[in-house]
């Protein structure tokens, strides 16, 4: 990832001296910009690490949330800018602080003066002072049109809904009579969700640990517990002893619908970060295998079962070239957490949506049924075959299920059911990801 210092101070003496909203806005104006270029806004953030850390802890804050809201609301920001510099072709990077300074005019509390001030400030900062007068008129103009501009933004599906064309064309095919509401959930704020670990306490005692440290929390299905309004990991009681994990109400099920008992051999073939291998863990004791072909994400599983006081072997390997990994004995389950889009996390990675292209559905379903078929030759007769993806795309779904059923005669499919399922789909609302779930029995 190419380096940038345009405007921060080298030393982080002088950072918290100049501690500034400019700073904040024009690090953030960098970020994504990175993402633009193709990069992660996870990864672009811990490139950047040293550099948030000389902000400090509100302007950190500020950068973070301005980045991920700038994501979230990109389609409908560009929409409206756009007919602001229908004279001018900014440069990414000043195209970038004009999607900051917008957000946080239209979409947070900061006076707008101060938006537009410390926003002219960067610009000078990062460029150079003649800058300064396009930004400000720019964005005085955004405050003047703010209505025309939205109704212009209306006109447009990625002005309205914040994402690209292609996608919102794929969840109209897909889903046709909830695209509109996936849509509008990937534009909330996404929920603190956590997971008990049963071993160590139960849904009731720790929603009483919770009152107790003062925050509200309410149980969901399972062992899940949604905390409302959100707070820092580090406000939750016990979080460092193992009481609890942070898991999205979606990506619980895994476990419980691959049922695992104690005294099985399992298999979690694409493992990291390591929330589901945990869960299964917390749910029996299991010979369990935890495998994933990147070393550093391995890195936090091991982790996370620390944490938790949970053990599992650990093999660094790609699931599909079972002779770098497999021993030859089977498995009696296997949870196939897929790569994949990622599109039904879209709320929590919103970077997502712009960083996918219009082929890696099927690309990556194709993928997954590589993996599939792989580890359908480890798995005995009787066992069970979990297949997982965070997408709302058919490719990545359906069109996998049906492929695979007809390459594998002695495999006979069962889609979950129950409230939370609609044909193997978890659909996205204020409490749940989106997910799909179908299970693979061997007979």
């Amino acid at each position: 990832m190419t380096e940038r210092r345009l405007f921060l101070p080298e030393q982080p003496a002088a950072a918290a001296a100049a501690s500034c909203l400019d700073l904040a806005q024009a690090l953030a104006a960098e970020l994504l910009v990175l993402v633009d270029e193709g990069h992660s806004l996870d990864g672009a953030l811990l490139a950047r690490a040293d550099r948030l850390e000389a902000l400090g802890p509100h302007l950190r804050a500020v950068c973070r949330d301005v980045c991920f809201g700038v994501l979230r609301h990109r389609g409908r920001l560009r929409a409206m800018l756009r007919p602001l510099l229908q004279k001018s072709a900014p440069q990414p990077l000043m195209l970038a602080l004009l999607s900051v300074a917008a957000y946080q005019l239209l979409h947070t509390r900061t006076a707008a003066h101060a938006v537009v001030d410390h926003a002219v400030r960067a610009a000078v900062t990062m460029t150079h002072p003649a800058v300064g007068g396009f930004v400000n008129a720019v964005l005085r103009n955004l405050q003047r049109r703010r209505a025309e501009l939205e109704t212009g933004a209306d006109a447009t599906p990625e002005g309205r809904h914040s994402h690209p064309e292609w996608w919102i064309r794929r969840l109209r095919r897909d889903h046709p009579r909830h695209w509109k509401a996936i849509l509008a959930a990937a534009q909330g704020h996404p929920p603190l969700t956590l997971r008990v670990n049963r071993r160590r306490c139960t849904v009731a005692d720790y929603l009483e640990r919770l009152q107790q440290a003062g925050l509200q929390g309410r149980a969901l299905e399972g062992d899940a517990i949604v905390v409302e309004p959100p707070c820092a990991v580090e406000r939750l009681p016990g979080f460092a002893e193992g009481l609890v994990s942070v898991q999205d109400a979606s990506a619980q099920l895994a476990a419980t619908l691959l049922a695992a008992r104690d005294g099985e051999r399992v298999l979690d073939a694409c493992a990291a970060p390591g929330g589901k291998t945990a869960h299964l863990l917390e749910l029996a004791d299991l010979d369990l295998t935890a495998l994933d072909h990147d070393p550093r994400r391995l890195g936090r599983v091991t982790d996370n079962l620390r944490r938790l006081g949970l053990q599992a072997e650990l093999r660094c390997a790609n699931a599909a070239d079972l002779a770098a990994w497999w021993d030859g004995r089977p498995f009696d389950r296997i949870l196939l957490d897929a790569p994949c889009t990622g599109s039904g996390i879209t709320r929590r990675h919103p970077d997502i949506r712009w960083l996918r292209q219009p082929g890696d559905p099927a690309r990556l379903g194709q993928t997954q049924l590589q993996l599939a078929a792989a580890l359908w030759k480890t798995l005995k007769p009787g066992g069970t075959l979990l297949f997982a993806t965070c997408s709302l795309f058919s490719e990545e779904g359906p069109s996998v299920v049906q492929a695979f059923l007809a390459a594998h005669p002695d495999a006979r499919l069962r889609l979950p059911e129950g409230p939370s399922f609609q044909e193997g789909w978890v659909l996205p609302d204020a409490l749940h990801d989106g997910f799909f779930y179908a299970l693979f029995e061997r007979h």
